[in-house]
């Protein structure tokens, strides 16, 4: 097809071929009850002419949308997560190499993230769904579980109701083991900065690092453990700018994430204090900005982007297979030492 042509539809692909329009719907999809010489015909004749199919067409001959929905884990016109965008470019490459489409949803004021997703699925706008941040009673993922839907959750429950296809990284093993790390530089007053929200992944990564300080004889004191609801940037400054000014201060910050993590950098400065000369600052997740934070930040990476692309190839085997494609993946992250840690100061 040249550049100046135009794409035929489907019935204007069917008289060219002298064909009905249900021959050549069936000889596109595949179907045995068309022979293989038609089959390739119809294919070579539908790339000549530059046939495309609709979704709605689509839809009709398989029952199938071609399309993998995904829950954005915060109302549409609050994404600034770099977090979510790099898993998104992951997932979006795994789809469009596996021939899927990606259909984004959000929540609003009017409509919560479970109605969300109950409209997605009841209106077949996807074969399969793709959430993450899952908390620790997840709405989402028990009604997908009951209701047999094929999806893949980016995190895991705690006690899941029934099989399902997940991947999550290893944080409760990352942080007993940057807890073990830091005391042998000498810290002996940590601190926990974390999300407000029962996340999953806040409870693994929290029980890895209270566990390692616990058996350190290293007690995590309540005053040292901060809570910031999920995009409160002032909010995230302000708890940080409090436990700095504690006295005596902690000597290692761990947050469980980096934009929590930046926040904690930020007031630093702000208050005079040298990173990581008198406070050690980690992060998790690895979001690009990780790298050229003031000053380089320390973090598990967790290679989101591949994680995406993971989650893609695994939610289009669920749908393929059905529940003997049901999959579970837990990878471990990489601490990636930087500048922002270092040994305790002298007190």
């Amino acid at each position: 097809m040249s550049e100046t042509s135009r794409a035929i539809g489907l019935k204007e692909l069917a008289r060219v071929l002298g064909l009905s329009v249900p021959t050549v719907s069936r000889a596109l999809g595949g179907y045995s009850d068309v022979s293989q010489k038609t089959r390739e015909r119809v294919a070579q004749a539908a790339r000549e002419h530059g046939y495309v199919a609709s979704r709605a067409g689509r839809m009709l001959v398989s029952g199938r949308s071609n399309a993998i929905g995904m829950m954005l884990p915060q109302p549409a016109g609050q994404i600034t997560d770099a977090f979510v965008g790099e898993f998104l470019l992951g997932l979006a490459d795994s789809l469009a190499e596996l021939g899927r489409d990606l259909f984004l949803a959000a929540s609003s004021q009017s409509r919560d993230e479970l109605q969300v997703l109950r409209h997605m699925v009841d209106g077949s706008q996807a074969d399969g769904i793709v959430i993450n941040r899952l908390t620790v009673d997840d709405a989402r993922a028990r009604m997908l579980i009951a209701r047999r839907i094929p999806f893949v959750a980016h995190g895991r429950l705690i006690d899941a109701p029934g099989p399902y296809s997940w991947l999550d990284t290893d944080g409760e093993k990352a942080l007993d083991g940057l807890a073990r790390q830091l005391a042998s530089l000498g810290h002996r007053r940590f601190a926990l900065v974390m999300p407000d929200v029962a996340y999953t992944f806040a409870h693994f990564r929290s029980r890895g690092l209270e566990r390692a300080l616990d058996q350190l004889g290293l007690p995590l004191h309540p005053e040292h453990v901060v809570k910031v609801a999920p995009n409160d940037h002032e909010g995230a400054h302000a708890r940080a700018r409090a436990l700095l000014s504690l006295e005596p201060r902690p000597t290692a910050v761990i947050a469980l994430t980096d934009q929590l993590a930046f926040a904690v950098l930020d007031v630093a400065r702000e208050l005079g204090l040298g990173v990581p000369g008198d406070v050690s600052v980690v992060g998790f997740d690895n979001v690009p900005m990780a790298a050229y934070a003031n000053p380089p930040l320390t973090t598990f990476d967790q290679n989101i982007r591949e994680s995406g692309r993971i989650a893609g190839d695994m939610v289009v085997a669920r749908i393929e297979q059905g529940e003997a494609g049901i999959r579970t993946l837990l990878l471990e992250p990489k601490l990636e030492l930087r500048a922002s840690h270092g040994s305790a100061p002298g007190d």
